[in-house]
């Protein structure tokens, strides 16, 4: 086991049942490290909770509702990350750094007498079909090929991302740090947090970053003309 793999794992005595802290409009994945400011009375709460157990937290995304509803709807996945890093300000305010450990899909919501939301969760892990296995290297590349086709003035930061990935680094990571890293819609990414196959997960990323680098291709002189020229048949 890897000291990745030793930090993502869940504790054996996991019973399924996570702390919420739901945020709109972010979306954490396995393997990715959130920077995250806790100012909040009911979330210092949680977080007390979490660095005196099992130092889990499990990041939720707001969901999309009509007017306001208390307590906001959540999306159906999340991700359970770990805190590997804890700052107290002297204003009672606290930055951690959250370490993206396992998705997880929503079952039911718990009635609790804690200040935060909690939930039982099922966890999705990562799965290699064997059918894919001759063709996992080609789709390794493709996926790494079209993340370079992107990034190519995102600066160093992104260029050193890419190096690192090109290394030993499993497929199913590559995946989930390329669409964290990504400048996605929620739903994107949601679709992706949600994926525990990875070979689809990896071909459906491959084919978002494909669409991006073609939309942002120069196009040839005349093909916005509208309507088209005749054909000389």
């Amino acid at each position: 086991m890897t000291d990745m793999g030793e930090v993502t794992r869940l504790p054996s005595d996991f019973d399924g049942r996570v702390r919420l802290f739901p945020l709109p409009d972010l979306v954490v994945f396995p393997h990715a490290m959130q920077p995250l400011h806790v100012f909040e009375p009911r979330y210092c709460e949680m977080l007390r909770e979490s660095l005196a157990s099992d130092q889990l937290i499990a990041m939720a995304t707001i969901g999309a509702t009509e007017g306001s509803t208390e307590p906001p709807p959540l999306e159906r996945y999340v991700c359970i990350g770990r805190v590997i890093s804890h700052v107290a300000n002297d204003d009672q305010k606290h930055n951690i750094l959250l370490l993206g450990a396992q998705r997880a899909r929503l079952r039911q919501e718990l009635d609790t007498s804690r200040s935060f939301r909690m939930a039982e969760v099922e966890v999705i892990p990562d799965v290699y079909p064997p059918a894919g296995a001759t063709t996992r290297q080609q789709l390794r590349r493709r996926l790494l090929d079209a993340f370079q086709e992107v990034i190519p003035d995102a600066g160093e930061v992104h260029k050193n991302l890419h190096e690192l990935m090109a290394g030993q680094m499993p497929l199913g990571p590559i995946t989930d740090i390329i669409a964290f890293t990504m400048q996605f819609a929620s739903s994107i990414k949601l679709d992706l947090l949600g994926e525990g196959d990875v070979d689809r997960r990896a071909a459906q990323l491959a084919a978002t970053l494909e669409q991006m680098a073609a939309a942002d291709a120069p196009q040839p002189p005349g093909s916005d003309r509208f309507p088209p020229p005749f054909s000389v048949n």
